[in-house]
């Protein structure tokens, strides 16, 4: 590889003497040109802006994914700029085992229909809390995180540019200070006005870029009205799901025989129907298991109550059986009619 042995040089140099110069500043031997104290208080408030605006974009970050290795996934994923894998919520799996468990004991029982229900609901939830998701990051963390990779990022940069060109400032003061001709003097003059010149643009640069650090707390206020206003609407969300759950399962006509219908404590009883089959249907309960032999005909699990209703009067060993949409005929002699 081809070094340049000079400029290697020159930057060791300019490193070494930047050592001595802050430990002389440290110690208290050698001239620091201090900034005024309306551009030292908009350093702390921006400084302080980084700390809290990086914990709160962390903390809000495992709000919306408590799980740390989705979190990292999501960064990798963003680096990477693809999309974002489209996980299901913990809620989501909870419903979909929930429907499964109820068709498996069979949605004529109780218990089945209880289950199917709860589960479509903790399903709706589930969509509800990726959409509260996916609402917050777009209207909070994603102005967060672009704040601090643009604007606070930008703000570092030209801090450390203007420390730098403090430290040239101090060092021609220093030259200066220790020239002893005239010529040395004059060209030290020179370099000091050049470095003062400098020095001024860039704490005139860095200042606005500083002082800008309002506008960006009144742009974090509106993002943070707006990330309150989706999360009040994804609860306002949960509570009316829940809420049509409960009478969902309070309405619950369809039951074992000899089981009092669901009653939830927390919501107040609604009416019952008056009726529930309608003219010419009755209810049934399955006394055994029955495997439906062809398309025309309708499993039963022991214990589930069914509407049934007759076919005609030349099928007398035959019922027509209905299960929600599910229609079919039933053997009579796997049946118990209801009285109610």
């Amino acid at each position: 590889m081809d070094f340049n042995v000079k400029k290697l040089v020159r930057d060791a140099g300019t490193a070494l003497s930047r050592v001595v110069q802050l430990t002389e500043e440290k110690l208290g031997t050698s001239e620091k040109t201090e900034l005024d104290a309306h551009f030292e208080n908009l350093a702390e408030r921006s400084d302080t802006t980084k700390l809290w605006t990086e914990k709160i974009l962390r903390d809000t970050e495992a709000v919306l994914t408590p799980n740390p290795g989705n979190r990292v996934e999501d960064f990798l994923f963003e680096k990477i700029e693809k999309k974002r894998p489209n996980r299901l919520t913990n809620q989501e799996y909870l419903g979909l085992d929930m429907i499964e468990a109820g068709n498996d004991f069979g949605p004529g029982t109780a218990y089945g229909s209880a289950l199917i229900k709860v589960g479509q609901s903790e399903q709706r939830l589930g969509q509800t809390e990726r959409d509260f998701i996916g609402s917050a990051s777009h209207c909070y963390i994603q102005p967060l995180r672009k704040f601090l990779d643009g604007e606070m990022k930008t703000i570092i940069k030209e801090r450390s540019l203007l420390e730098s060109k403090r430290l040239d400032l101090d060092a021609c003061k220093n030259r200066l200070r220790k020239a002893r001709s005239i010529q040395g003097q004059q060209t030290a003059e020179k370099d000091l006005r050049v470095a003062q010149s400098e020095f001024d643009r860039q704490a005139e640069i860095t200042k606005l870029l500083l002082e800008s650090v309002s506008s960006s707390h009144a742009s974090h206020l509106r993002c943070l009205h707006e990330f309150v206003e989706t999360q009040a609407g994804y609860y306002a969300q949960c509570h009316q799901v829940m809420q049509d759950l409960q009478r969902d399962l309070n309405s619950l006509t369809l039951m074992t025989a000899g089981a009092a219908p669901f009653h939830s404590p927390l919501v107040p009883q609604l009416p019952e129907s008056a009726e529930v089959t309608e003219p010419g249907q009755k209810r049934a309960r399955a006394l055994y298991d029955y495997d439906a032999k062809d398309s025309s005909e309708l499993s039963l699990m022991a214990d589930e109550v069914i509407i049934v209703h007759e076919i005609s009067q030349t099928e007398m060993d035959y019922l027509v059986g209905e299960r929600g949409n599910q229609k079919g005929k039933v053997p009579k002699a796997f049946l118990e009619l209801l009285s109610y």
